[in-house]
């Protein structure tokens, strides 16, 4: 193996990667400066901000799973110059995107007994039900801006979705200081205001992301006359097609996090507060691994339309390989820092905190050293699905996630977590063990299918 070859590709996946490393930041930010802010209200409110999330996060899954299949459809069109495929796909993925954003909404507010279900403490469940509903509302323009951000990719513009996340965040930061503390002539309203950030910081994103793309010169062909009469019901199958395996992917592993946050949950408040955390500082570096696995998308889905598949080989790997050298050093990060890194999110200062507290900080720092090596099968996982995605196989990579998260991950996270003395650790043992079974089937599905293609052609 030449490694020059692949190592050459790196400033290309790069260039591609960093604005969308960037704007997946400027989501995790989000509900991390959420974390932050509710944390110092004390760990019952920080408890509630992660149950609710915790249903947040299941139906955001769902919408970008879905709305990742506009990219390939775009950049296999872009590669082939073909502008009416790339408006057909634009145009019905962002309405199928609206419509599913309303659907996830309606759907969080209706899942919300499931907290009763789950048997979580009482008093978390009584801050986390009006939060939820604001958050649940946030997904409408969330999705929205997914659709526009599929588009702007597939044409290898990830900039602009960038420069949209770091406003939301800059105005988000603002609005969530002013409501969360009541701050000059706003309420107080503590944890309600962090969800009413989410909502004005999520319409102004998308806002601003249409105003960007729409003035484009390049780009305006596509936003003039758009009708209901182009929506066809071939191309939305496709679409549906396509998003609705990916869509799956996301929610198995997505909806395997929030098992841990409830398993957490059932071992007490102090479990579910620490998990939260070290999710928080996990989720904020595998963002930059769910740029990567963007990058992968668009560049393998263009060496498919230009039909090059000895080049779509080592563009593949070669993202495989930068994304195992990064997670590497996050590796390392978490292992040096495990002490200190919980201290961040929670007032040390709180006296009647502090037992809560260094109790949270306990577990939380035997978590990061779990996290430290899941950080690797994570990265590539993600990476090597992103490149599948753009190969447009999502069938057979949705029931490898899920025999990964539900037939391995989940039975051992459920085990040691809720019969061993391990707990909190115990559970993300078992997330340890979904992610390595997916980076490793994914991966061999990925050499499988493009052997083959080689082969035939």
């Amino acid at each position: 193996m030449n490694l020059s070859q692949y190592t050459k590709e790196f400033k290309n996946n790069l260039q591609l990667a960093y604005p969308v490393i960037i704007g997946m930041l400027g989501h995790t930010t989000i509900a991390i400066v959420d974390n932050v802010m509710v944390g110092k209200l004390g760990s019952t409110e920080l408890a509630a901000v992660s149950l609710g999330n915790s249903l947040i996060f299941i139906a955001m899954s769902l919408g970008i799973g879905f709305s990742t299949a506009i990219t390939p459809i775009v950049a296999e069109a872009d590669a082939e110059q073909d502008t009416s495929k790339i408006r057909s796909a634009f145009h019905h993925g962002l309405f199928l995107c609206v419509i599913l954003g309303f659907l996830l909404f309606g759907l969080v507010i209706l899942a919300k007994p499931i907290m009763e279900l789950l048997q979580q403490p009482k008093e978390v469940i009584v801050l986390a039900k009006p939060y939820l509903n604001w958050v649940a509302f946030s997904l409408v323009p969330l999705i929205t801006y997914q659709g526009y951000k599929q588009f702007a990719d597939g044409l290898s513009m990830t900039k602009v979705s960038m420069y949209a996340i770091v406003m939301a965040n800059i105005l988000h930061v603002i609005i969530n200081y002013c409501l969360i503390y009541g701050v000059w002539i706003f309420p107080r309203m503590g944890i309600l205001g962090a969800g009413l950030g989410t909502v004005i910081s999520r319409i102004a994103m998308v806002s601003f992301m249409h105003l960007i793309l729409s003035r484009k010169e390049q780009l305006k062909q596509y936003f003039h006359d758009f009708s209901f009469e182009e929506i066809k019901k071939e191309t939305i199958k496709k679409i549906i097609s396509l998003g609705f395996p990916s869509a799956m992917q996301m929610l198995f592993e997505v909806v395997l996090f929030t098992a841990g946050i409830w398993l957490c949950g059932n071992i007490g408040k102090t479990s579910q507060a620490a998990n939260q955390i070290a999710l928080s500082l996990a989720s904020m570096t595998f963002m930059v691994a769910m740029g990567l696995s963007v990058a992968s998308m668009i560049r393998v889905s263009h060496q498919k339309g230009l039909n090059d598949y000895k080049q779509l080989i080592i563009v593949g790997r070669s993202i495989f390989l930068l994304a195992i050298l990064i997670e590497i050093v996050f590796a390392l990060l978490f292992v040096t820092f495990h002490q200190v890194l919980p201290y961040l999110f929670l007032n040390m200062e709180n006296q009647n905190q502090l037992l809560d507290n260094q109790e949270v900080t306990a577990i939380a720092a035997k978590l990061l050293l779990v996290a430290a090596v899941f950080q690797i099968s994570d990265g590539i996982q993600v990476v090597v699905l992103g490149a599948l995605r753009g190969l447009q196989d999502v069938k057979i990579p949705m029931y490898i996630t899920f025999i990964a998260y539900w037939i391995i991950g989940f039975p051992i996270s459920f085990y040691l977590g809720e019969y061993t003395s391990l707990k909190a650790v115990g559970v993300w043992i078992g997330l340890l063990a979904g992610l390595t079974a997916a980076a490793l089937f994914l991966y061999l599905r990925f050499h499988y299918l493009t052997k083959k293609l080689v082969k035939q052609n």
